[in-house]
């Protein structure tokens, strides 16, 4: 005989939306409505899901109550590049927002004391550090401002990246290649080698470096940019090999394409919606949704994932 519980937490069932909705439980409705219900959203998953360009919405969109969760990290320093706006920033704001005290590093002098602001209006602690992430000088500064403020680091995340010019490999401007590679994947490469000895020092940690999906395939016109993206996963993975028995856990994420104040400003609104075509799920990325994948392989909550990549597409690489 089958017996039928309410599910525990929000759940699916907004079957004529074509997408999840929140239901808060416990269920009012009676155990046979939910699992027709239940079937039917799965006929809709599995016979007929929302066509590409149905703008299925972010799930961190929807309402969400308040909880008296234990936030993750309460005693501990993070570091993040490239933080002074789009992905950096949702990063540095979620770790803080889970109690972590947060360094936050740019070039970008007016977006980083901007996220910092953001941060501190939410009862956060962080402080910002001017950066250049191609600079091996500047990556050390970073680990030793979180020691010296924070008394260690224990969280690091290698944001920081640039597009880079647009060529066909044949002619790609040698100043752009390295320019890229510098930034991307030296600069990655850089953090690491300062980070690593400071959570050594402070008993362990998490590392975690914003690839691309670009990592995993190829991109016409972005031979730099898509090279720089795979040396960091095979970065990441050696890393993680090193130092998996020394308590520091070494991980990569891969956006597909974002929704920042970079896109925004880049492309047209006709590029913009062929951006949009490539993604299965018919929208952009959001940058809170990279950050709470940052923050669960930041947090204790992945203890045992290591030399993982973890992309964050819309099915981007499904195809």
């Amino acid at each position: 005989m089958l017996e039928l519980r309410p599910f525990r937490g929000r759940v699916a069932g907004a079957v004529q939306a074509g997408y999840f909705s929140v239901f808060d439980p416990p269920f009012s409705r009676s155990p046979v409505a939910q699992l027709v219900e239940q079937v039917a959203v799965n006929h809709r998953v599995a016979g007929s899901s929302p066509a590409r360009g149905a703008n299925i919405p972010p799930i961190h969109a929807m309402p969400l109550k308040e909880t008296s969760v234990s936030r993750l990290f309460g005693d501990r320093a993070a570091l993040v590049t490239g933080a002074g706006s789009g992905i950096g920033r949702a990063i540095a704001r979620q770790l803080a927002a889970e109690g972590a005290s947060v360094v936050v590093s740019d070039i970008d002098e007016s977006g980083g004391a901007e996220t910092v602001r953001a941060i501190q209006a939410e009862a956060g602690r962080a402080v910002f550090v001017r950066a250049d992430a191609s600079r091996p000088e500047d990556s050390e500064a970073l680990a030793a401002a979180a020691v010296a403020e924070f008394g260690g680091l224990h969280i690091a995340v290698n944001n920081a990246g640039i597009g880079g010019p647009s060529a066909p490999a044949g002619e790609y401007p040698l100043e752009g290649w390295e320019r890229v590679i510098g930034v991307n994947l030296s600069g990655v490469f850089y953090g690491m080698r300062c980070q690593i000895p400071a959570m050594l020092e402070s008993g362990g940690g998490s590392i975690v470096n914003v690839a691309s999906i670009l990592g995993q395939v190829g991109f016409r016109n972005s031979c730099a940019y898509v090279a720089a993206k795979h040396g960091v996963v095979g970065l990441t993975r050696t890393a993680a090999l090193e130092y998996a028995a020394r308590k520091i856990r070494v991980n990569a994420v891969g956006p597909a394409f974002i929704k920042t104040p970079l896109i925004e400003k880049s492309t047209t609104d006709e590029s913009r919606a062929a951006l949009v075509g490539l993604h299965p799920m018919g929208r952009l990325g959001e940058s809170e949704e990279v950050a709470e994948l940052v923050t669960w392989l930041s947090s204790d909550k992945a203890s045992f994932v290591t030399g993982a990549y973890y992309a964050v597409d819309g099915g981007y690489l499904a195809q």
